[in-house]
């Protein structure tokens, strides 16, 4: 897992595969750079070529938390696969997803 910070925004770029095997490694390193939820966050999505139910979790429990915290999350570089994935489960409407890592950042503001 690659970790980034750019000035106020943490940018986390997990790899491969986001499933039951991954998703704890993820959510260890979401957490540790989560804080209280107050911060913006980037999940960069251009390494991982799959989501399973354990990644959506994860997914999940963050907004949770960034959105309880007032902080923002968003996603970005989404295969195809991964943003059918996102649709058919609603997330599409819960986090906000971009094209890039730089448009992420720019809707923060």
């Amino acid at each position: 897992m690659l970790v980034e910070n750019r000035e106020d925004v943490t940018i986390l770029a997990p790899r491969h595969r986001f499933d039951t095997n991954t998703a704890p490694e993820v959510e260890k390193s979401i957490w540790e750079n989560i804080g209280n939820g107050d911060g913006k966050m980037v999940i960069d999505f251009s390494q991982v070529d799959y989501i399973s139910s354990a990644g959506l979790r994860v997914l999940l429990k963050t907004a949770k938390q960034i959105k309880k915290g007032g902080g923002k999350l968003g996603l970005c570089n989404l295969n195809d696969q991964i943003k059918e994935v996102l649709e058919l489960s609603g997330f599409m409407g819960i986090i906000d997803c971009h094209d890039s890592v730089d448009s992420c950042i720019a809707a923060f503001e």
